[in-house]
Parts: C-alpha cells; structure tokens; sequence
C-alpha cells in the first residue's frame, strides 16, 4: 500500500467511527411511572378486636387522604412537563467540528503534495 493511501485510509476509519458513534444513544430525562402511583408496603398485625376498630379506622382515613392526594396528583401529572431549558447553543461545535475538518482535509492534501513531489 501507498503511502499515500494510508491517510485517506485513516480518515475513512475516523468518518466511519464517527458515524457509528452518532446513533449511539444519548441520556435523556424521561418519567417511568405516572406521578399519582406510588409504591404501598404493608406489615402484618396481630388483630385483636380493640386493634380492628383501630385499624378499619385508620384505613378509611388512609384511603380518603390517598383519593385526595390521588385526585391532586392526577391533574398535576396532566399539566407536567420536563423543565423547558431551551436549545443548547450549537454554534461553537458546528464551527470547531468544521476547522478540525478543515484541517485534517488539508494535511490529506498536504501529504499527498509531498508523495507526488517526492520530498
């Protein structure tokens, strides 16, 4: 192989990487789980007849401050977005991205200038 092939070589495999590279997926905030479910746990109690009452009460409480908090959750989670932070200014890396290209386009040419010229 040409010395001459060799940089056209390496700027072929760097364009391919970069390629690959661009589908590569990005991290970005997103919401699993509707906002008005949440996660219940219970523990087991020995029930006793004075316990029963107790607790049939403080179900009945629980579920009415659930439904509350389910019906207001509900209708925050209609009007919730993600935070609106605007577009990231891309003018910096289209212009940078362009002079590296530049750049490596002309020692490309140079190289092959010197190859031709035999220095």
């Amino acid at each position: 192989m040409s010395s001459a092939r060799r940089p056209l070589l390496t700027a072929t495999a760097a364009g391919t990487l970069l390629c690959a590279l661009w589908f590569v997926p990005s991290a970005k905030a997103s919401q699993d789980a509707p906002v008005g479910e949440t996660a219940t746990t219970s523990t087991p109690v020995q029930v006793t007849p004075v316990t029963q009452i107790q607790q049939v009460t403080r179900v009945t409480q629980a579920r009415a401050v659930t439904a509350a908090t389910a019906e207001e959750a509900g209708g925050a989670a209609r009007g919730a977005e993600l935070a609106d932070t605007g577009s990231p200014d891309t003018t910096p890396y289209v212009v940078g991205g362009s002079l590296f290209l530049a750049v490596g386009a002309g020692f490309v040419v140079y190289s092959v200038r010197r190859e031709r010229l035999g220095f």
